[in-house]
């Protein structure tokens, strides 16, 4: 079938005007040709101009045809490279509402940049609480285990050459509960020894060097791969909430990649602004939250240079979180992030 035959088909399925119709196309073509008159001199003219004033008519209106007519079919025929698999949600990145997140964004760029080499470690010093629940003879309890943890990331984000060492700080109560002597007697350090296995998540959750250098820097395609198989709605942006977390946390990201992530993170709705936030190692910011559960969920930044600091969860609905609110029931502190030819051995 030549290119003829198709253009011709798809003109079959466009309706043929009618003569009023041509004649009002037939003048409206004229009047754009030859400028703009009144209607009582378009008239006075028509009998004088009709044989050529129709010719030319029919011309622009089979040129016009014509092109609408290949328009539609290149817009059938050519399909995109990177056009989505069927059955895929297109997010479109709403405005952004963050301004905590957009000025990070505006300021990624100003920071010192590391650039780690293959077979090198990306290291990463943290100070982190976490509520801990344990079940012994004497009952129940509950405490807030607080440490300190350095982790050695390979580049290429191979999970089972990572290497972690680490010692605990003194814990502190569980709101509203007495802190169990076993929190105390746990007080020591470890490591170094191999990291948990995270090779099994999916390939868009990694978060190591090799696979978010990669990423999108610009931020629709961003936005786009923290929803990557998820839906709509308010559990969708919970869960990409939660993703940005995962490429802040013990992560890092080129500046340009970074700056399109915080972008972003600013349109995922329900983001708010904190103006008073602390870290786990009790340093003062701002914060952008989403409240999920009962809790709202912080990244904190530095209020006057915008870098990231840490994160933490702040008590929101006492009923739903079993804690009063206002409650801080987890939190960290990004310490230092530095690159590192090799890790330590682990210990036997």
């Amino acid at each position: 079938m030549d290119e003829m035959t198709v253009l011709e088909r798809f003109r079959s399925e466009v309706p043929r005007p009618g003569t009023d119709g041509l004649r009002a196309e037939e003048a409206r073509l004229m009047a754009a040709i030859s400028g703009a008159e009144p209607a009582p001199a378009r008239r006075a003219r028509r009998g004088r101009a009709d044989g050529l004033g129709r010719s030319r008519g029919r011309l622009a209106i089979g040129l016009a045809g014509g092109l609408a007519a290949a328009a539609i079919a290149a817009g059938v025929m050519a399909v995109p490279d990177d056009a989505p698999e069927p059955g895929t949600i297109t997010h479109v990145m709403p405005v952004a509402a963050s301004q905590v997140l957009t000025r990070a964004a505006d300021n990624a760029t100003k920071f010192p940049e590391l650039h780690p080499r293959p077979g090198q470690y990306l290291v990463f010093e943290s100070q982190t609480m976490n509520p801990v629940e344990s079940n012994s003879a004497k009952g129940h309890s509950r405490y807030l285990a607080r440490g300190i943890r350095k982790v050695w990331m390979p580049v290429e984000g191979d999970s089972t050459q990572g290497v972690i060492e680490g010692r605990t700080l003194a814990p502190k109560p569980y709101p509203g509960w007495p802190i169990p002597p076993e929190a105390h007697q746990s007080e020591s350090s470890s490591g170094p020894e191999k990291l948990a296995d995270f090779d099994h998540r999916a390939e868009y959750l990694r978060n190591d060097y090799a696979y978010v250098s990669r990423l999108p820097t610009e931020p629709q395609k961003m936005y786009e791969h923290l929803y990557t198989r998820l839906g709509t709605g308010p559990q969708a942006d919970t869960e990409a909430w939660q993703r940005v977390g995962g490429l802040l946390t013990e992560a890092y990201m080129p500046a340009a990649q970074r700056a399109a992530l915080f972008r972003a993170a600013a349109a995922i709705p329900g983001v708010t602004t904190i103006d008073e936030a602390v870290d786990a190692a009790g340093r003062k910011g701002i914060a952008a939250a989403k409240t999920i559960g009962g809790r709202r969920h912080e990244y904190i930044f530095d209020r006057r240079t915008y870098r990231y600091l840490g994160e933490r969860e702040v008590v929101t609905d006492a009923a739903e979180a079993e804690a009063p609110v206002g409650s801080v029931l987890t939190s960290t502190a990004q310490l230092r992030v530095s690159v590192a030819d090799q890790a330590p051995r682990v210990n036997p």
